[in-house]
């Protein structure tokens, strides 16, 4: 009984550390995740900004460059 006792708190030992464990990770991907999606939303705006300038330029060719 002591064994089968011991061995219960061994697993809810390794329970409660892998729960740890995970919970760090999940945050850390959590971050990682709100850190690309803020650069991806940067890269957008860049993008979009570019795509505009190229428009003005284009505008702005004469007629028969175009």
């Amino acid at each position: 009984m002591h064994s089968e006792l011991d061995a219960l708190d061994q697993k809810l030992s390794s329970l409660v550390e892998l729960t740890q464990r995970l919970r760090a990770e999940n945050l850390q991907l959590r971050q990682e995740v709100a850190s690309a999606l803020s650069q991806q939303r940067k890269s957008q705006d860049k993008v979009e900004a570019a795509a505009q300038r190229l428009e003005k330029l284009i505008s702005q060719l004469p007629e028969d460059a175009q």
